[in-house]
């Protein structure tokens, strides 16, 4: 017999942190009938529009229930990183380096979109969404594979891949059988996993950890009050009128109000990341 969940989860607190946030925004999500649009990372919202918050929520947001599962499951066999103190790794290696994983697979995801769309003239990247903690579920498949070559990855506990091909095999893998994955994604968390195992990016310990958070923390708040997405009356930002986008007003009328778009946005395409 394995052991019980409760000690396992107490090995992997993390790992279950994460999973149990993830799981509670999936199910906002569903409650408050929220899409992709919504939470999700594309050029236009995010480099065009400013809204940078996007690189947050997009991470932890989920819409289907077999896209969360999928990388829930796939999380929690990683989560083994947390019991590897011994090898350099552990719960503190894990917090830093998921926190790099997050913002910098998610700016290499834009850097992508750019030379797309500006090197290579394909539009289609401006407005596609993608959401999903898959960034970083690669970025981790692809640290274990360098730092400990051995271990397998189980998923669904009856799939198990030898961790050393995982990265790559599941890159292959999911871009067949879903097409809607984010092949730009997944390959985003690759690459950010290789650069934190082979030392490139390096350095992360709780000071510059908590100096990381802060700055997240507060181009999130700055960029909700600067694109309108949240009201926070006690920060003032001057407004920017860009002509060459969309403008929007509000027109009172007996029965309320009225909001008016002078040019309809066009529509997105979804990326499962």
């Amino acid at each position: 017999m394995g052991k019980p969940l409760i000690y396992e989860i107490l090995e992997k607190p993390a790992s279950s942190s994460v999973i149990g946030i993830c799981s509670l925004i999936w199910w906002f999500i569903q409650k408050r009938g929220i899409g992709y649009g919504d939470v999700g990372l594309s050029y236009e919202a995010a480099v065009d529009g400013g809204q940078y918050w996007r690189i947050i929520t997009s991470a932890f947001s989920h819409i289907s229930v077999v896209h969360l599962v999928f990388n829930m499951s796939a999380l929690w066999s990683l989560g083994v990183v947390e019991q590897l103190g011994q090898i350099g790794l552990g719960v503190e290696y894990y917090l830093h380096y998921t926190l790099v994983l997050v913002v910098l697979s998610g700016l290499l995801v834009l850097g992508f979109y750019h030379m797309m769309i500006r090197r290579f003239k394909v539009e289609y990247f401006r407005r596609v969404t993608a959401v999903g903690y898959s960034c970083v579920v690669f970025g981790w498949m692809t640290i274990l594979a360098a730092k400990q070559p051995s271990s397998k990855l189980n998923i669904f506990g009856v799939l198990s891949l030898p961790i050393s091909f995982a990265p790559f095999e599941s890159l292959i893998f999911t871009s067949i059988m879903v097409p809607q994955a984010s092949f730009i994604g997944h390959l985003s968390g690759i690459i950010v996993g290789y650069s934190i195992a082979w030392g490139l990016v390096h350095g992360m310990n709780n000071y510059w950890a908590i100096t990381m958070l802060g700055w997240i923390a507060l181009v999130f708040v700055l960029s909700l009050k600067r694109t309108g997405s949240m009201e926070l009356s006690f920060i003032e930002i001057d407004p920017v009128t860009d002509p060459s986008l969309p403008s929007v007003g509000v027109v009172a009328n007996r029965n309320g109000r009225t909001l008016q778009m002078d040019v309809l946005p066009a529509r997105r395409v979804a990326d499962i990341v």
